[in-house]
């Protein structure tokens, strides 16, 4: 019997692209459709339920950026479709999608990459150094994230990871 594979949506920085083939994507929490997510938007299709997930790793991308100020102020989101044995769930509390990753994720679980394009990075820079204040609940701070949110993340196969780290770094 084979293990059903899980979509995760894991928030990253264009370093951490730079090293996935060599050391896979490391990160210990990432987002996906949960029971938790599903009870809360009970009224959410599938498609939608994923949107959010995405969304919440985009905005977890902005804390990673603010650890790595050397990063280029990109918001990245990484697809992967994992063993459901290798995504744990983080917190239970109604309306999250927060998943625990038990290992790095391998090059070869990587379905997508998600950058932010050149036209964003003014935008995300502005809300990298308000990301916490926002969450703690400032509104002008959350104005400037949505600003951010505002920008679509490009779409990249897997395949092209190293035109990717040319275009961007």
């Amino acid at each position: 019997m084979t293990d059903e594979l899980v979509r995760v949506y894991v928030p990253a920085t264009v370093p951490m692209l730079a090293r996935l083939h060599a050391e896979g994507l490391r990160a210990s929490e990432a987002h996906a459709v949960t029971r938790d997510l599903r009870e809360w938007y009970a009224e959410g299709d599938e498609e939608e339920l994923e949107y959010v997930a995405f969304t919440r790793a985009a905005q977890d991308a902005l804390l990673l950026l603010r650890e790595d100020t050397s990063a280029p102020r990109r918001r990245v989101v990484v697809s992967v479709d994992l063993p459901a044995a290798a995504v744990e769930r983080a917190d239970g509390v109604l309306g999250s999608s927060l998943v625990l990753l038990s290992a790095p994720v391998p090059a070869a679980a990587v379905a997508a990459l998600h950058v932010d394009g050149a036209e964003a990075v003014g935008d995300v820079t502005a809300a990298v150094d308000v990301a916490r204040e926002a969450l703690a609940g400032d509104p002008d701070a959350q104005f400037t994230v949505d600003s951010a949110e505002d920008h679509e993340l490009e779409w990249y196969d897997a395949s092209e990871l190293e035109l990717l780290l040319r275009t961007v770094s």
